[in-house]
């Protein structure tokens, strides 16, 4: 069976943004996992998704206040069609980047991932560490910053392989 999965993060609502796209907002129609890294900003845009995504997994960033905090955590985890996701909003500076997250989320660690999804620098990354442990950062759909243009990705997930990874440009 395959698995559609959209990732999103740091979407800033409403303060860099009065909403998501609606590209975006089709994306999350037509996905069966919605993965949100965390700085939602508003609770509103949680409860939004909540209702209209098929399955959604989020954490809270750094800019999210007591609720989202309460309600999200720092991290979550989420078994899409037999690949492991772990999401975080911060995994610290790019310089060393793979080597902290695969001692805290690879195959040695205590609860391994085969994929994690994080965001907080609104810039796409898309690396694997040596031990096989994907890093995808999806950037931002509504605040860009240094970015030619706003950015979500999607995958397909399909018998236990991670698939198709794409960034898509969502311009305003």
């Amino acid at each position: 069976m395959t698995g559609r999965v959209l990732l999103l993060s740091d979407t800033h609502l409403p303060v860099r943004a009065r909403a998501l796209q609606e590209q975006v907002w089709r994306m999350v129609d037509e996905a069966d996992v919605v993965i949100h890294a965390g700085d939602w900003v508003d609770v509103a845009l949680l409860d939004e998704l909540e209702a209209r995504a098929r399955r959604l997994v989020g954490v809270a960033g750094n800019n999210d206040g007591p609720e989202l905090q309460q309600r999200l955590g720092e991290v979550a985890r989420v078994d899409v069609e037999g690949v492991r996701f772990a999401v975080v909003h911060e995994t610290g500076g790019a310089t060393g980047r793979e080597r902290r997250c695969d001692a805290r989320f690879g195959p040695a660690s205590d609860a391994p991932a085969d994929v994690l999804v994080f965001g907080h620098s609104h810039i796409p990354w898309d690396t694997v560490c040596a031990s096989g442990l994907r890093l995808l950062n999806p950037g931002s759909p509504t605040d860009r910053r240094r970015q030619p243009v706003g950015t979500v990705m999607t995958a397909q997930v399909d018998a236990g392989v991670l698939r198709e990874v794409t960034l898509v440009p969502t311009p305003h």
